[in-house]
């Protein structure tokens, strides 16, 4: 396998550079419980809009019916390596308070979502985000409220045994890890 740390065009932390999104799962390895609580812990303390915090989690252990559910709702070639996942995590972004719509809901979850990635990895786990699946699903199998909806979908746990995986999964794996450069995302820079 080769090496998954990003090449960088400026120092940034340790734990982004070695953090990277597998699809190769240990199907079999229990979910580590501390690291999932730390990994939530990290999320629940992400910033949000007026401290709204408008996230709200679905964690889904592998062998549950909620695991199932989830599952059932992945579009594509997610649905091939997901399962293996010891845990799917869905991120739910409730996008009205007071009557009032919270604009900046699905941002906040996406930041709950970045500080899960980042605290997980750091505690060991793999994680991968899916935006693949059915929110329609999501809502459905788990009676999301109205002002509710399904951002998300990460698959967590222990890395799986990349030579045993199929040639589509270990090709994607290999494939070499991209980004642009930073210079082609800033728009003005004054």
């Amino acid at each position: 396998m080769p090496n998954r740390t990003a090449s960088t065009d400026a120092p940034i932390l340790d734990v982004l550079t070695e953090r990277w999104s597998t699809r190769i799962f240990d199907g079999s390895a229990p979910i580590d419980e501390q690291a999932l609580q730390s990994a939530l812990e990290a999320a629940r303390w992400s910033p949000s809009a007026s401290n709204t915090q408008p996230w709200r989690f679905i964690v889904a252990r592998r062998g549950s019916a909620s695991h199932t559910a989830v599952v059932e709702s992945l579009l594509g070639f997610n649905r091939a390596w997901a399962a293996d996942a010891a845990a799917l995590v869905v991120f739910v972004a409730t996008t009205e308070q007071d009557g009032k719509e919270l604009r900046w809901a699905t941002y906040d979850v996406g930041q709950a979502a970045a500080h899960f990635t980042v605290q997980a990895h750091a505690n060991g786990l793999s994680t991968h985000q899916m935006g693949g699946f059915r929110a329609a699903d999501i809502a459905t199998a788990f009676s999301l409220a109205d002002d509710q909806r399904a951002i998300t979908v990460m698959a967590v746990g222990p890395l799986g045994d990349v030579e045993s995986a199929s040639d589509d999964l270990r090709a994607r794996e290999d494939a070499p890890r991209e980004r642009r450069p930073v210079a082609e995302s800033i728009l003005i820079d004054d």
